[in-house]
């Protein structure tokens, strides 16, 4: 396959570099200029317990790339989504296409820009951290899917899962793609929450304390995806079905026991999110991310609550308003209907 990745960070730096050294023609584009000068002098490294090597790829910033390509990797961080896209748009051919390898619903926005017909979706559960320019930390294995946002399995779809499958040979086509990126959401809402402490995320997700919250929200998120028609899907013990209204007492708890254990086996202790907020002190990806169900539910007449307040608790540590704390995760569970059994 021959393909541009825009953003080069931990979810397009690793996947490049593994579709690099298997051969394919990978062309790396990132606005950090560090990383691409980098990059280019040296290779790509990839760290971590998955694999040790550098890889060398040509790399560009967006104002030094030239040419097109039928087939575009979008992987920036999901509130570049609208300006990555744009500035994309002249390398991306007339027959070509956009797969979003980002968190959150960015399809909407990339089709709302590109088209719908230049739009494929995609989910990636895998492990990664951006280390320092030209260095990525691979810590752990997680779900590589591909679809297209209108249900079909064409062509392109089955060819970039062939091309992905060197990457991990268990990349899945699916019909089902907005199942997967709105299980993501409720998933992902459970690693925000997480975030506002500085416990690892299977620490967080196995204090007893907090598991009535983590239900709550996601059940709020996946209430959201059921009005829009969607059947979320599961992944790397995260089972939707856990989590609906009906679900057996029980069902939740094994899957949060699942989520554990998955993040227990991973080299990635804490999330991105974490990471931005305590490391790399910059903006998360929080309004993208779950601003958008907030606002999707509102159309849809569906409250969510607890995913507002923990957008607003996300921004006041952004602003330096509050600390990373059990305490204000405990903020978070007063909103929950559940806090009265803690």
């Amino acid at each position: 396959m021959r393909c541009l990745i825009w953003g080069a960070g931990a979810i397009g730096g690793t996947l490049g570099a593994y579709l690099a050294r298997a051969g394919h023609d990978v062309t790396l584009v990132d606005n950090v200029n560090e990383h691409v000068a980098a990059i280019a002098r040296n290779g790509l490294r990839i760290t971590g317990p998955i694999g040790e090597f550098t890889q060398a790829i040509p790399a560009f910033t967006p104002a030094t790339l030239s040419g097109t390509w039928e087939t575009i990797i979008l992987a920036t961080k999901a509130h570049h989504t609208e300006e990555a896209t744009r500035s994309l748009l002249p390398h991306l051919a007339a027959t070509g296409c956009i797969v979003s390898a980002q968190n959150g619903l960015n399809e909407l926005a990339i089709a709302e820009i590109a088209g719908a017909g230049r739009t494929v979706g995609a989910f990636v559960n895998f492990g990664a951290d951006y280390l320092e320019p030209g260095v990525i930390h691979y810590g752990g294995r997680g779900a590589v899917v591909v679809g297209e946002i209108d249900g079909r399995i064409t062509p392109r779809v089955l060819a970039i899962r062939k091309a992905w499958a060197d990457f991990d040979d268990r990349a899945i086509v699916t019909p089902n793609i907005w199942g997967f990126l709105w299980g993501k959401e409720a998933y992902g809402a459970m690693l925000f929450a997480t975030a506002l402490t500085n416990d690892s995320i299977a620490d967080a997700l196995a204090l007893p304390q907090y598991r009535g919250l983590y239900i709550a929200l996601a059940r709020e998120i996946l209430a959201v995806a059921s009005a829009r028609g969607v059947t979320p899907e599961a992944f790397n013990g995260f089972d939707p079905g856990a989590y609906l209204p009906d679900a057996s007492p029980d069902a939740a708890t094994r899957s949060l026991d699942d989520l554990v254990a998955h993040n227990r086996r991973s080299a990635k202790s804490h999330s991105g999110i974490w990471r931005d907020l305590a490391v790399r002190k910059r903006r998360t990806e929080v309004d993208a991310q779950l601003g958008i169900v907030v606002t999707i539910g509102r159309e849809a007449g569906v409250a969510t609550p607890i995913t507002a307040h923990l957008v607003q608790l996300i921004h006041d540590i952004e602003n330096g308003e509050r600390p990373q704390s059990r305490e204000t995760l405990d903020l978070l569970a007063a909103t929950s209907p559940t806090e009265g059994s803690r």
